[in-house]
């Protein structure tokens, strides 16, 4: 029994050693670089305060599904110690968010829909700055699991066109998430999920614009803040 055992665990080292370890001094270097392509989900948390209009109209508004967008970056790494990494990623995201609003004191069935619902397709281009502290397992022949955890600051560079509502150009975010290293023969494969939580409320009531169409800033009258929220899949290469 005991020389069974044994055969068993020799041929198990055997076996175990037979893997090939791809990429083996990878992790050894102080900075590397790569880049990044993924997709993102935009949402708004919208807090409604209840408001009635003059002519008893009061609206809600909010984002009941999540839109896809893409997304694209370049990174630094920086080892800060064996299990401990500092990353900064420039990139752009592109993205939509789909406001809904409805008139709870409307009628459904009115010949006039636009005073009992409607939407606003509000359309970013994000210049995001993202830093990271990225903390990985021990690296198991090819596979490196790892968590993130960082601060992003986000630029909108989209054209200007306001319609019911109007958001803040800058946002700050803070960031989690999880991912792993795979490393394959000429590169690193790192898919990365992480969660954004938006620090700054986004709701612009400066709407000078609005001054002589009551109709359209009642909707900015009707929200008392927005604050963005995302969930990104991104696949790193390095």
């Amino acid at each position: 029994m005991a020389l069974l055992l044994y055969a068993v665990a020799a041929s198990a080292a055997v076996d175990d050693n037979d893997k090939i370890l791809n990429r083996p001094y990878a992790d050894a270097k102080r900075i590397h670089f790569g880049f990044s392509v993924g997709m993102n989900f935009h949402n708004l948390a919208i807090t409604n305060n209840a408001f009635i209009t003059d002519d008893y109209e009061q609206w809600f508004a909010d984002v009941p599904n999540l839109s896809p967008g893409f997304s694209v970056s370049v990174l630094a790494d920086l080892k800060l110690m064996d299990h401990l990494n500092l990353r900064f990623a420039p990139g752009m995201q592109f993205g939509n968010k789909v406001v809904k609003f409805t008139n709870s004191l409307g009628d459904p069935n009115a010949a006039e829909l636009s005073h009992y619902r409607q939407t606003q397709n509000i359309k970013s281009t994000y210049v995001v700055f993202p830093i990271e502290l990225k903390y990985s397992a021990l690296r198991s022949h090819n596979i490196r699991p790892y968590v993130m955890a960082g601060v992003m600051g986000i630029l909108d560079v989209t054209k200007e066109r306001h319609e019911q509502l109007k958001l803040k150009r800058t946002d700050a975010m803070l960031e989690i998430g999880f991912g792993c290293d795979f490393y394959l023969p000429f590169f690193k494969l790192c898919p990365e999920l992480k969660f954004c939580f938006g620090l700054r409320n986004l709701l612009d009531r400066n709407r000078p614009d609005l001054e002589e169409d009551p109709d359209m800033l009642r909707f900015t009258e009707s929200v008392d803040k927005i604050k963005s929220n995302m969930v990104v899949l991104t696949f790193y290469f390095e």
